[in-house]
């Protein structure tokens, strides 16, 4: 699967969306990627983890594991983990910190991948790989879908995309007029309370 094919299942999906952003990051941005409107799609979804799975198995040889940040990497990462042929298990926040709960274990030795939806700053990955490292197994790196950061976020391990964007982010006191301009809406999820 090529970049322009990974951004035309976003687009077809009405995922790529046009207009003034706040980011879970807290950052400001013109363009969102509602990954949501990918995964509501079963066979979408199975083409790009499917060829996501290609791209971690070319990079880091056999998995025994995927691990995924709840609650936006839980679907990519089973479905890739699928591909794989392996476990896919998931972190969750416990008091503010992401942990692995519900009996998940890795077992000594275990080939972990992190796999997440798209990285912008990089802070979900980062925190999800921070939790994996107080486990036994052996880090292999990390892989997402889309790379927004175009290739500039450190998670400290190595990352794979199916494709890098350079999609410009401001902090709320340094928007383009233009930006600024545009009424903001927040759709991520990370500080959504229920």
């Amino acid at each position: 699967m090529t970049p322009d094919d990974v951004l035309e299942e976003f687009r077809s999906a009405g995922a790529l969306l046009e207009g003034h952003f706040i980011l879970s990051s807290g950052l400001h941005s013109p363009v969102f990627l509602q990954k949501m409107f990918v995964f509501q799609d079963p066979a979408r979804t199975e083409r790009v983890c499917r060829a996501l799975a290609n791209r971690i198995r070319d990079a880091y040889g056999p998995v025994d594991y995927v691990v995924s940040p709840a609650i936006g990497g839980i679907v990519p990462g089973y479905e890739t983990a699928r591909h794989l042929g392996c476990k896919a298990i998931f972190v969750e926040r416990e008091n503010g910190t992401f942990a692995l709960r519900r009996g998940f274990a890795i077992p000594e030795g275990a080939r972990i991948v992190m796999v997440e939806d798209i990285v912008t700053t990089g802070l979900s990955s980062r925190e999800c790989l921070a939790a994996l490292r107080e486990h036994p197994g052996q880090l292999l790196g990390a892989a997402c879908l889309i790379d927004r950061s175009g290739g500039k976020a450190d998670l400290g391990v190595p990352l794979v995309s199916l494709i890098q964007l350079d999609i410009p982010a401001y902090p709320a006191d340094q928007l383009p007029p233009s930006l600024a301009a545009l009424p903001a809406t927040k759709p991520g999820s990370r500080n959504i309370t229920t």
